[in-house]
């Protein structure tokens, strides 16, 4: 099977986290001559999810999308799906790697994502968790970002220390690109 087939499918699945879930899902994709070509797995709470991006010719992801709820059901699933298309790449004049951590405290994460969504900054990835460390309880958050062209990184970067000196988090804004 060659990529670029212009037919992709996002799929999602969530459900009670146990072994074999993985196994059951890429089987169904691989009998339906889909090929995998990114996924990601987590496990929020108690829940397992599961995102997979699929190529295949048409017929291959009409299958998947016939043969996935009925799997769903037989493995106790939530499952979405969306048709979708291979992704374009922007140009962008820079890449970081913000990294962050400090006291749990309710709205960090909403004010940084605001404040990047008010300077048009690309979120690329993002993982964010509190843990217990020495009885408190502290969040941990990686995020890469894009500047486009019209960004202004200098003002950004300021009204990004102002929102972390005012919640006493630590930060670090790393250029990977």
């Amino acid at each position: 099977m060659t990529l670029n087939t212009g037919n992709q499918l996002v799929v999602t699945a969530i459900g009670e986290d146990r072994p074999g879930i993985v196994s059951e899902l890429t089987k169904l994709v691989s009998e339906t001559n889909c090929n995998i070509i990114d996924s990601r797995i987590a496990i929020l709470g108690n829940e397992f999810t599961f995102i997979m991006l699929l190529e295949g010719d048409i017929s291959a992801i009409s299958r998947v999308e016939y043969n996935i709820p009925t799997k769903s059901v037989e493995l106790g699933l939530l499952t979405m799906m969306k048709r979708t298309s291979q992704h374009q790449e922007k140009q962008y004049k820079a890449g970081y790697k913000l990294t962050y951590h400090g006291p749990d405290t309710p709205g960090t994460l909403s004010k940084v994502t605001q404040l990047m969504a008010d300077y048009q900054v690309n979120i690329a990835a993002l993982k964010s968790d509190s843990v217990e460390q020495d009885g408190d309880v502290v969040m941990r958050s990686e995020i890469d970002i894009n500047f486009s062209r019209d960004v202004d990184e200098a003002e950004f970067k300021h009204q990004l220390e102002i929102i972390f000196s005012k919640s006493n988090v630590e930060h670090i804004l790393k250029r990977i690109r």
